[in-house]
């Protein structure tokens, strides 16, 4: 590079470098052109300091903010499943003590049926048996009542079959030619045959 006013000689040319090199210096170019900017030996201070500053910053807010959190958020889910599974064992005990009542209510359902069903079973039996005594004594009384008629009409029949009994002897004496035979004589040959 040329600089206006000077001469173009060898003194000239070197005046040219050295502004160029000024140039970039001033620039920043010459002193970093050739490596990775964390491994300049010269700013590690910086660097340790800035991350330093930064670790603390994260460590802070990790502290303070992020964890806290995280731990709330663990805390409420803890609590939510204590809080679950108590409920989960109440239901089941609220279910078991149902279940309980109601094999209970089924089991004195049962037992009272069989007692409706055995009283009324033993009410019914008494209510045959009593009719079946009224229908008894009924049928007795009419059966002695018959029976006193059955007598009264043999006896009945009996004293006439000795009327009946002298007047068909007498009858069948004329009939035959007996002639003379008196009615007390057939009364009595009637009596003496059916004592026999």
């Amino acid at each position: 590079m040329a600089v206006p006013g000077r001469g173009h000689g060898p003194a000239g040319m070197k005046m040219a470098e050295e502004v160029h090199t000024e140039t970039q210096v001033a620039h920043g170019e010459g002193a970093h052109s050739g490596g990775f900017p964390p491994f300049d030996t010269s700013t590690f201070g910086s660097q340790l300091l800035w991350l330093a500053i930064t670790f603390g910053l994260l460590y802070y807010l990790m502290a303070k903010v992020a964890l806290p959190r995280i731990a709330g958020i663990l805390e409420d889910r803890r609590d939510r499943i204590e809080g679950d599974r108590e409920e989960a064992l109440r239901l089941k005990e609220e279910t078991d003590n149902a279940i309980a009542a109601y094999e209970q209510a089924l089991a004195e359902a049962r037992k009272k049926a069989h007692t409706i069903a055995q009283a009324n079973r033993d009410k019914l039996s008494a209510d045959v048996a009593e009719k079946r005594a009224a229908v008894e004594a009924d049928l007795g009384e009419k059966l002695a009542e018959a029976e006193a008629r059955i007598r009264d009409i043999k006896a009945a029949a009996l004293g006439q079959v000795g009327e009946i009994a002298t007047e068909a002897t007498s009858e069948i004496v004329e009939a035959l030619g007996g002639g003379d035979v008196s009615a007390a004589d057939v009364a009595d040959a009637v009596k003496q045959s059916m004592a026999k």
